[in-house]
């Protein structure tokens, strides 16, 4: 009772943290205690395994009470009241629900958590003891029950035992002991808020047990368990985490820092896999041999390597990452849903584990062999033998002899022969070998030509593998090709637990322990203390992948730097003396970076490692070079060079990340550099760190974002953007924008003025003008420096106008190179400006006034600062050295503006034209084209328009379409090539934009088209209807119809021998979208949404689902075809393509620029904008 005490008072029953005890759970407690139940301190043993039944199936996971995915049906369910223990004759009144799996009581029918849960297989029978009551007896403990009547009593008893006769039927190890199916992911004593002892936490696939102790886990019967689909897992305190659901909040508290990590980690994983999908694992293990792990032979593996095609467990995967990419792929079943296409699933059921272990476990002799409950070391030991070495693979005939080996796979592809293949590239063969055949040139042209998908499917995902090879000495791993040179360092040095994820939070002194460090022949050491015998760890130089110095004062301790790790752990040390740290960090570095990288160690790095990088002509093979992060400058010595080379990280034009947080790319002039990362936990840190230097870090000039001439990005991005729409704006530069815009403005451009574009609509020209003022004003040490500042204001006292015109050009090459550039490029746009001064009102004199006290930051009252701004402007070519070339390019530049600005005073400019913004093959800022939208435009046309900027040459089989993408409703439709574009436009709501790529599944509707006969299909699809604003319409899931489909109208039936259909639409009013929105959890990833609208302009909107992929591509076909006349693509492209490039050739490779705002707004502004001449000629 003393616990209900210690709750809050008035707290609500539901979420009181010691809920889930009822007063015979507390007497069994104290009996525990006394009995010798375990310690706060215990721990738990490594041996202890719950039940089988204590894990239900996937097939009954979730829980009825918490609305995540129903656990079987509740058999049966009712108020009975419980005798509790210890021989008391006080019963209470419990909820009790029956299913196949468990036996549970609640204080309530509406609590989510149970207060006992009793395994089905524990219980040995059920008996009647008079009295209403009934006994459940399980090996180890009894539970009485009493119902209201003896007829309630004999219905629980009669269930009761249907279910635990069924349950000895169908399983294996009946009775209440037995292995489970697989080891928990996690388990250990937790401290729970409200809770006088510990409790036993058992976190097992998508769900986290809560057992009394040790004991009670072993026997299976535990308090309750946590649905981890609906969990959350939040970090409160140094050693405490909150595990939330929307039905109460359980704070744990761990015995240290780490354990907490490991356990926010393992419910973190465990969450993942409840919000998984099962739908490709169940298709994968459809194949027998695929049910358990190609290497340990744990049952129902959820990872894959997708280039060895082999289905592993957890464990086996963790420790396949460790071999990197070029030699197993790992992806998840459940949660990496986008690589498993329908090829790579069939690929899948046709190797699987039975045909790959034929050829990579042909040898295997049984002392080396794994099993499930081999340690890491073991599994490490015997994956690295058995695929980086390929030593227990059945060598082909052919092995060893390269071209017999290349030509025997050209032949292999061809064929459906999958385990031919697999066995002669992991012997040797070439994926991209010479073929002798200039139609086809690899292996993978011969796969295509020959229609051999999954050959196909296969050599794509190889084409970066590498072939096992052997290694002479029975090293267990060698990446490098040359032995590293032997390092010898040694001394105290402090650290922390390691870590598997990154350092989030400042660590105090208090955190670190001091250890005696060795660093001798590769092995990083490190022990309790110097007198030590047996080091606590050991890290061995060849797994590490980078190291990371931090800045002073990052921690507790005044300098510290990171180890990372292959195994994707994290290892941090401190030193108090900066030199020390720094030997330190300059041994380990040369202990585990390649020789061909010895440039980097002579650079002050605050970063260097390895990764692997795509670059130059060549992106299908991922090589691995090494990377050094020294300010802003990255050094990278590249596979293929012989010496490194810096990327100046200020001067990127595209810093973006691609994929699932996997690609980091990096955008130069001349170059496009692909970062991939292998492994999160150092990939991530380099992507912060290159974000970081990559960006704006003080207040100066140097310190700023550049362009490749050395300007500002934020002094070139409000340039361009004043001249083209703002040199005409009256009182330009002396107008003052909005205060609030200006800041705010600002603060974005100093973040990232890489990610910022300025666009008519958006921005207004005095905003833009006062911030590149007001830039100016704040900037430190000033335009003109401080040291020579002065010499500036004297020279406007010298009378002589060449004397001083000299002056000028001798302070200006005193300037530093980015204020040289930046004063170029900001009197070269003033002297444009001033040249528009009869429409601007802005002459030199104006601006000076204006920019003289802005960029000397001086308050006004010394005129000289204007008189330097007026002379730099007056004799901005003799100053700046501006040749006749430049000049004429000038002049050339503001008559094409004037000539715009006249002929959009005089009206000549065609009315009711857009500009839109259209993106190429995905949607990202350096993708994106500004493009005038006639009315009479057609989606063909706006297609070419696009292809011809980008110079994108479309090849004979090559489909290209402008597609509507709704991003709210996942959703995607092609346009016909005969739609205008423009009303398609003035529908588009703000999360819907227009996109041009491939229309992959073209040619196989055409031929579908081709072969069929008759314009009419039928078929069962299943079928959603989106509930309308009433509440009205279905939404309790998919549901079969059948449906027919003919060139008037859609009709849907409930069943196929229904007479009269249910719904009846006409073709002409509906819009068929690909895609269907996840959160409705479609029965598969092949469906549709369609709206309709009728002439009264009610709007429905609904969804179909196909069971193929081929069946969707026939049904698209058939309402396309259906719509537009059976003219699914135009039959003379090429023709509308040369008078499309011959009609707008005049305009050249114009970009506009984007409108945005409502239709009267976008109307009235986009006269004035239809062309851009200046970057017209910016590019001669």
């Amino acid at each position: 009772m003393a616990e209900k005490e210690d709750a809050e008072p008035g707290a609500p029953r539901s979420l009181r943290a010691n809920s889930l005890f009822s007063e015979d759970e507390l007497s069994e407690e104290q009996g525990d205690a006394v009995s010798g139940g375990p310690s706060p301190s215990a721990s738990p043993s490594p041996s202890l395994h719950p039940p089988a039944p204590a894990f239900p199936s996937s097939s009954s996971s979730g829980s009825e009470d918490m609305g995540g995915t129903p656990l079987s049906p509740p058999l049966r369910a009712g108020w009975l009241d419980k005798n509790p223990p210890q021989g008391s004759y006080i019963y209470q009144r419990r909820w009790v629900k029956l299913d196949a799996d468990y036996l549970r009581y609640f204080d309530s029918e509406k609590d989510a958590y149970s207060k006992r849960f009793i395994p089905v297989s524990s219980i040995s029978r059920i008996t009647s003891i008079g009295d209403q009551k009934f006994e459940v007896i399980t090996n180890n403990r009894n539970f009485v029950f009493r119902a209201e009547s003896d007829a309630d009593r004999n219905e629980w008893i009669r269930t009761l035992q249907q279910v635990v006769e069924e349950r000895r039927r169908t399983s294996m190890s009946p009775g209440s002991s037995g292995v489970p199916p697989e080891l928990p992911d996690r388990s250990g004593f937790l401290e729970l808020r409200g809770f006088k002892h510990k409790l036993f936490v058992v976190v097992a696939g998508d769900k986290v047990f809560l057992y009394k102790n040790a004991e009670d886990y072993r026997l299976g019967i535990g308090i309750t368990y946590i649905e981890m689909n609906v969990g959350n897992v939040k970090e409160v305190d140094r050693r405490g985490f909150d595990l939330t659901t929307p039905y109460r909040t359980f704070s744990f508290v761990a015995d240290s820092e780490q354990e907490k990590e490991e356990w926010v980690e393992a419910m973190q994983q465990s969450i993942a896999e409840a919000l998984s999908n099962s739908e490709v694992a169940e298709r994968i293990w459809a194949l027998e041999s695929n049910r358990s792990c190609a290497d340990c032979g744990s049952p129902k593996p959820d990872w894959a390597s997708i280039n060895l095609c082999v289905v592993i467990c957890k464990r086996c995967a963790g420790e396949h990452r460790g071999l990197g990419p070029s030699i197993t792929k790992v992806r998840s079943l459940k949660m990496d849903r986008k690589v498993w296409t329908e090829e790579l699933i069939e690929l899948f059921q046709h190797i699987g584990n039975a045909v790959a272990n034929q050829f990579w476990a042909a040898n295997v002799p049984p002392s080396e062999s794994i099993g499930p409950g081999s340690g890491s070391r073991e599994r490490r030991r015997f994956l690295t033998a058995k695929y980086r070495e390929g030593k227990y693979r059945r060598y082909h005939p052919l092995f060893g002899n390269q071209e017999e080996l290349d030509r025997a796979l050209c032949a292999a592809v061809t064929t459906s022969d999958l385990a031919e293949t697999q066995a002669l590239l992991f012997c040797g063969a070439a994926v991209s070998c010479a073929t002798g055949d200039p139609q086809c040139p690899s292996p993978l042209a011969l796969a295509q030509r020959s229609g051999q998908r999954l050959q196909m499917e296969f050599l794509l995902h190889n084409r970066s593998s590498e072939p096992p090879r052997l290694e002479v000495g029975g090293s267990e791993e060698k990446p490098y090709s040359v032995p590293l040179p032997s390092v010898t360092h040694h001394g105290f040095l402090y650290k922390t637990p390691s870590m598997a994820k990154p350092i989030g939070e400042r660590k105090g002194p208090e955190e670190f322990s001091r250890r005696w460090c060795t660093l001798q022949d590769g092995l990083l050491s490190y022990y309790e203390s110097d007198r030590s015998a047996a080091p606590n760890g050991e890290l061995r130089a060849e797994e590490m992948v980078c190291l990371v110095h931090n800045a002073p004062h990052t921690h507790g301790i005044e300098n510290t730097f990171e180890v990372y790790m292959e195994s994707e752990r994290l290892y941090l040390f401190g030193l108090e003396k900066p030199d020390s740290a720094r030997e330190w960090l300059k041994s380990i570095a040369k202990s585990f970076v390649h020789p061909c990288a010895e440039e980097l160690l002579a650079l002050d790095f605050e970063r260097i490692g390895r990764l692997h990088y795509k670059g130059g002509l060549n992106l299908e093979r991922a090589k691995e070079g090494w990377f050094a992060l020294v300010g802003s400058v990255l050094h990278v010595c590249f596979q293929d060079s012989e010496r490194q080379e810096p990327l100046q990280l200020r001067k990127l034009q595209e810093l973006s990340i691609q994929g699932d947080n996997e690609v980091l790319v990096l955008v130069e002039r001349r170059r496009t550099l692909y970062i991939q990362g292998e492994r999160k936990l150092d990939f991530l840190g380099w992507v912060q760190a290159i974000q970081k230097a990559a960006g704006s870090s003080g207040d100066t000039l140097s310190e700023q974002q550049l362009t490749e001439s050395d300007v500002p990005l934020l002094v070139d991005r409000c340039i361009d953007y004043i001249t083209q729409c703002g040199l005409t704006s009256e009182g330009i530069y002396r107008k003052s924008g909005q205060n609030s815009k200006t800041t705010s403005l600002l603060e974005m451009l100093r973040r990232d003025a890489r990610s910022v574009r300025l666009k008519e609509g958006e921005h207004h020209v005095d905003d833009v003008a006062n911030t590149l003022k007001r830039f100016f004003r704040d900037l430190g040490d000033g335009l003109f420096t401080r040291r020579w500042g002065q010499d500036w204001l004297r020279a406007t006292a010298l009378e002589d106008e060449e004397v001083k015109i000299s002056e000028y050009r001798q302070l200006l090459g005193t300037l530093p190179t980015v204020n040289r550039a930046t004063l170029k490029s900001l009197i070269n746009h003033l002297f444009r400006v001033q040249r528009f001064s009869g429409e601007n009102q802005m002459n030199t004199h104006n601006l000076a006034i204006v920019f003289g006290p802005t960029l000397f930051q001086m308050d006004g009252k010394d005129y000289k600062a204007g008189r330097v701004v007026e002379d730099l402007i007056s004799h901005y070519v003799k100053i700046f050295n501006v040749n006749d070339q430049e000049m004429k390019k000038q002049q050339d530049e503001i008559m094409a503006i004037m000539k715009m600005r006249e002929a959009a005073s005089s009206g000549t400019q065609q009315a009711g034209d857009f500009i839109c913004t259209v993106y190429l093959e995905e949607k990202k800022t350096e993708a994106e084209q500004h493009v005038k939208i006639p009315a009479t435009m057609t989606a063909e046309e706006l297609t070419f328009e696009i292809l011809d900027r980008r110079k994108v040459v479309m090849k004979e089989k090559d489909y290209w379409s402008c597609y509507e993408v709704n991003e709210r409703e996942e959703a995607e439709r092609p346009l016909h090539y005969s739609e205008k574009v423009l009303p398609i436009l003035h529908c588009l709501g703000t999360e819907s934009y227009l996109v041009v790529k491939k229309q992959m599944a073209m040619e196989n509707m055409l031929i579908y088209l081709a072969s069929r006969g008759g314009d009419c299909k039928h078929g069962l699809m299943k079928f959603r209807e989106e509930r309308n604003l009433l509440g009205l319409g279905l939404s309790t899931g998919f549901h079969d119809r059948y449906f027919i489909l003919s060139h008037r109208c859609l009709r849907l039936y409930r069943e196929v021998r229904s007479h009269k259909p249910e719904k009846e639409w006409p073709v002409r009013n509906l819009r068929v979208y690909l895609g269907i929105k996840k959160k409705l959890r479609p029965p598969t990833c092949w469906g549709f949404t369609v709206f309709y609208e009728n002439e009264k302009h009610e709007k429905q909107q609904w969804y179909l689902c196909c069971d193929t992929q081929a069946d969707l591509r026939e049904w698209f076909a058939t309402f396309l075809h259906v719509q537009h006349g059976g003219a699914l693509w135009p039959s003379e492209s090429s023709k509308v393509r040369t008078s499309r490039w011959q009609q707008d050739s005049r305009l050249g490779n114009i970009s506009l620029i984007p409108l945005r705002g409502n239709e009267s707004e976008m109307r009235n502004s986009v006269a004035a904008f239809a062309t851009d001449p200046l970057t017209l000629l910016r590019n001669v």
